[in-house]
């Protein structure tokens, strides 16, 4: 008999499974905006493209420590990534829905650095127009 330790993976809740699920497509879209491959993203957090690529399917638990790196490379917030900022603005905002401005910054926000800076500059223009 072998003396080697048993190793099992303890399977997900139901609950568990759809945060996890729901943190993989986070991490997916914030991804694929910044134009970064699996392969590329898992070569800076030191793992296997396929480990990734469970991350984001949401098979695999992401450990703890690896969220504040796993934020800084997709230039996000470990609060953006576990959907808690999502979380405190719904229950910090009046009901209803959003207003469309809102609506549009958070739009804005997923979109890519560059299109950002240069929505940014177009708002600029406006508001320096509109106060002359």
């Amino acid at each position: 008999m072998l003396n080697a330790p048993i190793t099992a993976v303890t399977p997900m809740a139901a609950k568990e499974k759809a945060f996890y699920e729901q943190l993989g497509r986070r991490i997916a879209e914030r991804r694929k905006a910044l134009d970064i491959t699996q392969v590329q993203l898992a070569k800076t957090l030191g793992i296997a493209q396929q480990t990734m690529a469970h991350y984001e399917g949401g098979v695999s638990r992401i450990a703890v420590a690896l969220l504040p790196t796993l934020a800084q490379a997709i230039d996000t917030t470990i609060e953006d990534l576990i959907g808690e900022a999502a979380q405190r603005a719904k229950s910090a905002s009046k009901r209803g829905p959003a207003p469309k401005i809102q609506q549009q910054l958070e739009r804005v926000s997923a979109l890519p650095k560059a299109k950002q800076r240069a929505i940014a500059q177009v708002l600029d223009s406006m508001l320096a127009q509109a106060d002359a």
